[in-house]
């Protein structure tokens, strides 16, 4: 009895989680009359070709795929460059300051992003970069929570390995590659997973930081679609099941990675 109800149970939690992901990609197969239509239509529609024909004529899909794309892949690549820099500077070298600059660092995590879009936009827009990708990439490359995650995560690493591999003659950048990367690994990709979800899933700034239609990304765009009279919501929920596969595939890819780095230091001892 105790089986049949554990396997219950995970069915319907399966159920709840997987559920509006299908009738996600079942919704964009029709037609926005069918969608609404009762009872709900859960099987495969014959709208699929037409909503992405739609979809491509209404915002420029693919151009806009690769403007989120080319965003969200500089974005996290940059962020997990700093983030390991910094967490290796605040993990393994003593400097003067170096605990109070760390608790300002942290102090940033309970500022409302909100707080900071004002004089975020300021600072871009006296640097001439609104309406650019840099203005997008470059207030993100500083993640205080990763460069706590990071620093955490490296402060369990001997001290003994990195000094033998500078005995060897390795500068600092060598060590960082050929010892400290190899084991962070799993680390490094659930941290990527993170950021890259929430590059790719954007919208505020991007919608602020951006001026021209050719150079919206996938939310802001997909946000133009919402008319005030009508909303074809058949180009609504292809844009937004395409917009879900790359998480999806960047989770199955690293799944093995994401869940060590989750577990990291649970079994340590």
């Amino acid at each position: 009895m105790k089986g049949w109800t554990l396997t219950f149970t995970l069915a319907v939690v399966f159920g709840l989680c997987v559920g509006p992901f299908y009738w996600l990609a079942m919704a964009a197969t029709h037609s926005t009359a069918d969608i609404f239509s009762w009872p709900p239509k859960f099987y495969p529609g014959d709208q699929l070709a037409a909503n992405t024909a739609q979809l491509e004529e209404s915002i420029g899909l693919m151009r806009v795929l690769g403007n989120t794309l080319y965003v969200a892949v500089v974005q996290t690549a940059g962020a997990i460059v700093v983030s390991l820099l910094a967490g290796y500077a605040f993990a393994k070298f003593s400097f003067k300051g170096r605990n109070l600059f760390f608790v300002l660092l942290l102090s940033t995590l309970v500022i409302p992003g909100g707080v900071t879009i004002i004089p975020i936009f300021e600072m871009m827009n006296d640097l001439g970069l609104i309406d650019s990708y840099p203005a997008l990439i470059l207030p993100s490359l500083s993640v205080p929570f990763g460069i706590f995650l990071m620093r955490q995560s490296l402060l369990a690493i001997p001290d003994e390995l990195l000094d033998a591999a500078r005995v060897d003659g390795a500068g600092e950048l060598r060590v960082l590659w050929r010892v400290v990367v190899p084991v962070m690994r799993p680390v490094l990709a659930a941290l990527a997973v993170f950021l890259f979800l929430g590059a790719w899933n954007d919208f505020l700034w991007p919608l602020i930081a951006l001026r021209t239609p050719e150079m919206y990304t996938l939310p802001v765009a997909l946000a133009t679609l919402q008319g005030l009279a009508r909303t074809d919501f058949g180009q609504v929920m292809v844009g937004t099941a395409i917009s879900s596969l790359p998480m999806m595939i960047l989770f199955l890819v690293l799944q093995r990675q994401f869940i060590s780095g989750l577990l990291a230091g649970a079994t340590k001892g």
